[in-house]
C-alpha cells in the first residue's frame, strides 16, 4: 500500500514575510491558485500579525475571504497571539498556528516575551481553538540550533512539544528555523516522539540553509514523519532570525518523495511552472536543487519525473 505525505506549501506566508516586495492580496491570491494547480493541497496562507512589523502579510484576512475552494485543500494561519486568534476566527479561519520558540533569547528578540510567558500563551491559544472547532497547530521554532543561544538541548524541544499536545495541540511542527539540523540531531529529538509520528501528530519544518534538508527529511520519514512544510522554489526564511535563510524548495521535497514511492498527488514537472511565475510576482530568483534537472525534463517533452 503506497504511503502519503503531506506537503504543506508555506510560500505564501514564510516564503514571502522576509521578501523586500509586498505582494498585493491580488497577487497573494494568483500564487495560490498557481501553487493549487500543481496538487498542492495543504497551504499555509498569511499570518494575523501587525502589518507595522511584517506589512507583507497586511490583508490576510481579505485573502482568506477570496481562497478558491478546491477540493480536499486545507488552509491555516499564523497567529501571534490572543488578538491575532479573534481576527483569525473572524475570518473564518478552520486551522491555526502559533509559534514557540524553544530558547530564551529566541523568544523576547521575536516577541519580547520569556520562554514561560511564550509558553503559557500558546498552550491558552490552543486550548482556545479545541474548544472552537479549530485545527491546532504548534510551531517549536529553533528546535535544533539558536542564532543566539546556539545548539538546542533536545530534552527541552521534547517537553515543549509534550506541553503543546496536552494543551490540546492537534499537530506539532518541530521547525529547524535556521537550517542548523543535521540528520543525527533529527533523530535524537523525533525518536522519543515516535509514536506521536505514527499517529500522524508531527510534521517537520526545515531550511536549506547549509544544504542539509534534504537529508533531515529522509532521518525524518524513518522516524514516521509524514507531513513537512515545504516553500516554492526556496522562497524565504525567518525575518526575525539572523541567518535563516532558504527554506526548503517544494520541487526539491516532492521529486525525493515521488522518487521513493510515496504518493504526494503533487506533479513535480507543473512546479517549473509555478517556480517561474512566482519568480515573476516576487522578482526574486527562485529554484531548488533540482529544478535545472526538473526544468530540462519539461523542455525534453517528459510527462512524470
Amino acid at each position: 500500500m503506497v504511503e502519503r505525505v503531506i506537503v504543506n506549501e508555506v510560500g505564501p506566508r514564510d516564503g514571502l514575510q522576509s521578501q523586500g516586495k509586498t505582494l498585493s492580496v491580488a497577487q497573494r491570491l494568483e500564487m495560490i491558485q498557481v501553487l493549487l494547480d500543481t496538487g498542492i493541497r495543504s497551504v499555509e496562507v498569511g499570518s494575523f500579525v501587525s502589518p507595522k512589523a511584517v506589512p507583507q502579510m497586511a490583508g490576510t484576512d481579505e485573502l482568506f475571504a477570496q481562497l478558491p475552494m478546491a477540493d480536499q485543500v486545507a488552509y491555516s494561519a499564523l497567529i501571534p497571539n490572543a488578538k491575532g486568534y479573534e481576527l483569525a476566527k473572524a475570518a473564518g479561519v478552520k486551522s491555526v498556528a502559533v509559534v514557540l520558540s524553544a530558547t530564551e533569547t529566541m523568544n523576547q528578540r521575536n516577541i519580547r516575551m520569556s520562554l514561560d510567558e511564550t509558553t503559557a500563551v500558546c498552550t491558552e491559544l490552543m486550548q482556545r481553538a479545541r474548544e472552537d472547532g479549530l485545527e491546532a497547530r504548534a510551531y517549536v521554532a529553533v528546535a535544533f540550533e539558536c542564532p543566539f543561544e546556539g545548539v538546542t538541548p533536545a530534552e527541552r524541544v521534547i517537553s515543549l512539544t509534550q506541553r503543546m499536545f496536552d494543551a490540546g495541540a492537534d499537530k506539532v511542527i518541530i521547525a529547524d528555523t535556521i537550517g542548523a539540523a543535521n540528520p543525527l540531531a533529527v533523530r535524537k529529538v523525533l525518536t522519543p516522539l515516535q509514536a506521536f509520528s505514527e499517529a500522524g501528530r508531527l510534521s517537520c519544518h526545515f531550511h536549506d540553509t547549509r544544504g542539509m534538508a534534504l537529508a533531515n527529511v529522509l532521518a525524518s520519514l524513518q522516524a514516521g514523519v509524514r507531513e513537512f512544510d515545504s516553500s516554492i522554489g526556496g522562497l524565504g526564511g525567518c525575518p526575525f532570525s539572523p541567518g535563516a535563510t532558504g527554506n526548503l524548495a517544494t520541487e526539491d521535497l516532492v521529486l525525493m518523495l515521488n522518487a521513493m514511492g510515496f504518493e504526494t498527488g503533487i506533479d513535480s514537472l507543473a512546479l517549473v511552472e509555478a517556480v517561474k511565475r512566482i519568480e515573476a510576482l516576487t522578482e526574486t530568483a527562485l529554484g531548488g536543487h533540482s529544478f535545472r534537472w526538473l526544468q530540462r525534463q519539461v523542455a525534453q517533452g517528459v510527462k512524470h519525473a
